[in-house]
């Protein structure tokens, strides 16, 4: 079931600056990931460079806050669309207290929508409220944005239990005339699988609600070859199944930060890009979109 919440994307600009904007494309493609070409494809394939990145609340390998750092970070990317998770929005003095969904927007000129996951009181009243989760960046208009509920297992309250928590986002994306879903997780990070299990059923039943390209990333806290992942590559694909380690961000021992695409989508090459930044290393994917509309 859908979670519906108050939207929080920035006004798109004009349309024609918005595709101007979205069509810059990396100067140079990364290393092929080995994609197929989605026959009866009468339209020109639309291209999209798609990007996962957990910034670590903003804070390098270094442990030092530094959302500029962050900001180029993600510039250097070159991607249209990017999902970020341990995103901070006045959470606390690890962060300065910032709105980093915004700042980050606003540095980028982009647009957001963040989609807490934890939402507490303000530490003072009349404060912002705290609140910490996954956000999504777009270059190209958004539709439709909704934070979606999944299994989770508080961090914030004692003796937790597995429940239906939200911090699953959703966006519906315009790029060209093809509406593409992008979807940013953040998976548990506890060595017992059973929640990251549970997490996985309940987004594949969200992506089965939508039609047309479908684009899952994040932060998936377990390797390709995780038992408790197997149900995501009977409707997904790794972008980059031959890619190297994102985390920590210096040496990294092992990949557990994912793009997945739908089978209507070509895969034309992706990559994990070196930087401590963050203590995980982002991954970018070069795709291509060929269904029009909804």
């Amino acid at each position: 079931m859908k979670l519906n919440v108050r939207r929080s994307v920035r006004g798109n600009r004009a349309a024609a600056a918005a595709l101007a904007a979205a069509a810059v494309l990396a100067a140079a493609a990364p290393a092929t990931a080995g994609g197929t070409n989605i026959p009866g494809s009468a339209a020109p394939a639309v291209p999209l460079r798609v990007a996962t990145y957990n910034i670590h609340a903003g804070a390098g390998e270094d442990n030092v806050f530094d959302l500029d750092r962050t900001a180029e970070a993600i510039r250097g990317l070159h991607a249209d669309v990017v999902g970020l998770q341990e995103v901070d929005v006045h959470w606390g003095a690890r962060s300065n207290f910032v709105d980093e969904a915004h700042a980050l927007a606003e540095k980028l000129d982009m647009n957001v929508f963040f989609a807490p996951i934890y939402d507490n009181d303000p530490a003072t009243a009349g404060g912002d409220r705290a609140q910490y989760g996954v956000a999504v960046l777009s270059r190209y208009p958004v539709l439709e944005a909704e934070n979606h509920e999944i299994t989770r297992l508080s961090t914030q309250t004692p003796n937790p239990v597995p429940a239906p928590a939200p911090g699953f986002a959703e966006v519906t994306v315009n790029v060209k005339g093809s509406h593409v879903h992008v979807y940013s997780t953040h998976l548990d990070y506890r060595a017992n699988p059973s929640v990251r299990s549970a997490q996985v059923k309940d987004m594949l039943n969200v992506l089965a609600e939508d039609s047309g390209p479908k684009v899952l990333v994040g932060d998936f806290n377990a390797g390709a070859k995780a038992p408790e992942l197997a149900p995501l590559w009977k409707e997904l694909r790794d972008a980059a199944p031959n890619g190297g380690g994102t985390y920590p961000a210096i040496n990294p021992s092992k990949r557990i930060d994912f793009v997945t695409v739908s089978p209507d989508i070509t895969m034309v090459g992706a990559q994990e890009v070196a930087t401590d930044a963050s203590d995980h290393r982002p991954v970018a994917a070069d795709l291509e979109l060929h269904q029009r509309g909804a």
